[in-house]
C-alpha cells in the first residue's frame, strides 16, 4: 500500500529550477480541485472504506472537538477566536452524503510529474483520512488557499497566492461543477477550516509559550492564529470566502 513515487512538492517557496508561471500555476490549481472531487467520488461500500469512519454527527463532533481543543490551548485573548467559536456551535449546517476525505489536502501533500506540474502523480499524509461530510474537507483546503490580498502570515501555507491560480470562489465553483455537490452553504465550512488552522497553529504556538520548545521560529505564530481568526470573520461579514480585501 506503500511505494516510493518521484516527483516535485510545492511548499512554501518555488522549488529551484522550476519556472511557475500564471498559466502553469492556473493549471495545477485546477489538476489539485478536479483530484480532490475525484477523491470524493469514491464509493464507499464497494471500495470497503465506510468502514474507516462513522459519519453520523460527524460534523458536530469536528465543531465540538476543534473548539475545546482551542480553549485547552488558549494563551492570549484573541476576539475573532471566541466570535468565530460561537457562530460556529450557532450554525451547524445538515449532514449531507459522507464520502471518503484527506483532511489535509494542499499543495505540499500533492506530489506533481516534473515533466507536466499539472499531472498529479500521488498525494501524501493520510493519517487523518476518515468517512465524512466532503466539504468539511474542501474547507479546510480552502483555509489553507491563501489569496494575493490575505494577511502576508497565511501565504506560507501555499502557493496559491501566486498569479495564475484560482482564487478560493472559483475553486467552490469547479468542485461544485464536478461532483454536483449543493455548495450553497459552504460559508460554514470555509469558516470551520480557518479556526481549525487556527487551532493546530495555537496548539503549536502554546508549546513554544510555555517553554517546551525553544525555536525562535514559532514566536510568531499567534499572527498566524489572528489571521486565520479574521480571515472567518471577514468571511462572515462580507458572506462570501474570497476577496477580502
Amino acid at each position: 500500500i506503500m511505494q516510493r513515487v518521484k516527483g516535485v512538492i510545492l511548499r512554501n517557496r518555488i522549488p529551484t529550477g522550476i519556472h511557475l508561471d500564471a498559466d502553469t500555476m492556473r493549471r495545477i490549481s485546477e489538476a489539485a480541485v478536479d483530484n480532490l472531487a475525484l477523491l470524493h467520488s469514491i464509493d464507499l461500500h464497494s471500495s470497503g472504506l465506510i468502514n474507516l469512519g462513522r459519519p453520523e454527527g460527524y460534523i458536530l463532533r469536528q465543531v465540538e472537538g476543534w473548539v475545546k481543543r482551542y480553549y485547552n490551548a488558549k494563551t492570549d485573548e484573541v476576539t475573532a477566536m471566541d466570535k468565530t467559536a460561537e457562530w460556529l456551535n450557532a450554525n451547524i449546517p445538515a449532514e449531507i452524503s459522507p464520502a471518503f476525505i484527506h483532511n489535509d489536502y494542499k499543495y505540499d501533500n500533492l506530489v506533481l510529474n516534473p515533466d507536466d506540474l499539472s499531472e498529479i502523480r500521488a498525494v501524501l499524509d493520510w493519517e487523518m483520512a476518515t468517512i465524512g461530510d466532503p466539504l468539511m474537507d474542501l474547507g479546510t483546503s480552502l483555509a489553507y488557499w491563501a489569496e494575493a490580498g490575505d494577511s502576508e502570515a497565511l501565504k506560507p501555507f501555499n502557493l496559491t497566492w501566486l498569479e495564475g491560480n484560482l482564487n478560493r470562489e472559483q475553486v467552490l465553483i469547479r468542485y461544485q461543477e464536478r461532483t454536483g455537490t449543493d455548495t450553497g452553504n459552504f460559508l460554514f465550512y470555509y469558516v470551520f477550516g480557518s479556526f481549525k488552522i487556527a487551532v493546530i497553529v495555537q496548539q503549536i504556538y502554546a508549546r513554544y509559550k510555555k517553554g517546551f520548545t525553544e525555536d525562535p521560529r514559532f514566536a510568531s505564530l499567534i499572527f498566524v492564529v489572528k489571521a486565520c481568526a479574521e480571515n472567518a470573520q471577514k468571511a462572515i461579514r462580507y458572506n462570501r470566502i474570497s476577496n477580502f480585501y
